[in-house]
């Protein structure tokens, strides 16, 4: 049924052609609704870039300061429960407009990106690596699906419960329009806006996950690549040092490829690292002790979909610098012992390369990695402690 909905997320058939820059197809569509790519048609340049300038004003700079004017104006209206559902989401929403500024400005390094999958793509003949090709194009629309539905689960959730109390999710001020008295419009119009931001902020987060999976999907090609050097007995010399050449071309690929999007992920990582502990902690204060069951359930969805903001990347890339130690090992243990002088001088210099592992870091300071998403996550424990300590729960009831 799904997949009849998103065809995309299927495995498509050897029999069709596919590349691994499909992966990105559902994603570039939402990143183009809302600016942040380039139209096909020059002539459409400035109507597109004034578009561009719309939605960045509205959702990542007008909807941070309309909370920031409804503290100022009616602080004391706040609930407590109300305040941290507010404040949990705008200190994101924070971050989202950092984040969404890297991943426009890194538009060029995208393309670039690409355009080494095109190469890299080149090089996969046979139907097993075909087929793997495909399978990984699958996993990113499915990636993305996913992570829309569980960023729009946390906005219905958050939405309904807060609604069934009589009370707004998150207390935007909207010029021209009374919350008080226009309850349901005013609700209306809180959801729509922050549908809007929350889609961003999944563009954001889901970004470096499909990026990073097609990295790892060519480098585990390569990887079999390299098990298979000197393998087939029908080549002479000359043939097997090609096929080492044509290895080493993919390496430096898979590098280019990776060099391309540094900057941009290592910005936005950065971000998410700083602020995940932060938020998580003032969402859980939030579950334990303000929070009936609706409203609670919002801010628990709400917890989850932060925790997936930088777990799976860090994941991803824990499994990309244990394959580059994997790469390595296969080449060794391919069948070299017999070959001539040029292609053991030629693997030696290869060999200290495949050494070097792949490693992101955010912002230059912290290596993208399940160890410092942990640390990071570890700050929800201090902040919850240090409110239990201080009674500040009971001291806002």
């Amino acid at each position: 049924m799904l997949s009849q909905l998103f065809p995309l997320i299927k495995e498509k058939p050897l029999t069709e052609q596919v590349k691994s820059r499909d992966a990105f197809i559902y994603l570039d569509r939402c990143v183009f609704f809302f600016g942040w790519n380039e139209p096909s048609d020059k002539r459409w340049n400035r109507v597109y870039s004034l578009w561009t300038i719309c939605t960045t004003l509205i959702a990542l700079i007008l909807l941070p300061s309309s909370m920031v004017v409804e503290y100022v104006n009616r602080f004391r209206s706040f609930s407590a429960g109300e305040f941290l559902s507010s404040f949990e989401i705008l200190m994101n929403m924070i971050g989202c407009s950092l984040k969404c500024g890297y991943i426009i400005a890194g538009y060029r390094n995208f393309q670039r990106a690409k355009w080494v999958l095109d190469q890299l793509d080149k090089r996969c003949q046979s139907d097993e690596e075909r087929a793997s090709v495909h399978r990984h194009v699958a996993m990113g629309n499915s990636l993305y699906i996913l992570y829309h539905f569980l960023y729009t689960t946390y906005v219905v959730t958050n939405f309904v419960g807060y609604f069934l109390v009589g009370r707004h999710a998150w207390r935007l001020y909207i010029p021209l329009l009374n919350s008080n008295e226009n309850f349901v419009v005013s609700s209306l119009a809180e959801l729509l806006l922050m549908t809007s931001v929350v889609t961003m902020q999944q563009c954001t987060d889901v970004c470096p996950i499909i990026y990073m999976l097609q990295a790892r999907c060519h480098i585990t090609l390569l990887r079999d690549r390299l098990e298979k050097l000197r393998s087939d007995p029908g080549k002479d010399q000359d043939e097997h040092y090609m096929d080492l050449t044509l290895c080493i071309k993919d390496h430096r690929l898979i590098l280019d490829y990776i060099n391309a999007l540094r900057p941009v992920f290592s910005g936005t990582i950065f971000v998410q690292f700083l602020l995940i502990g932060l938020v998580l902690g003032i969402s859980a204060i939030n579950v334990m002790f303000f929070s009936s069951f609706w409203t609670g359930l919002g801010t628990f969805v709400f917890m989850f979909d932060v925790c997936m903001e930088t777990f799976p990347v860090c994941y991803l890339c824990n499994f990309i610098a244990d394959d580059c130690q994997e790469l390595a090992n296969c080449l060794f243990q391919s069948d070299w012992i017999e070959a001539d002088r040029r292609y053991k001088s030629t693997m030696v210099h290869f060999l200290h390369n495949l050494q070097q592992p792949i490693i992101l870091t955010a912002g230059g300071v912290f290596p993208i990695s399940m160890q410092t998403n942990l640390s990071m996550v570890k700050l929800t424990f201090s902040v919850v402690t240090l409110v239990k300590q201080f009674n500040l729960a009971e001291k806002f009831q």
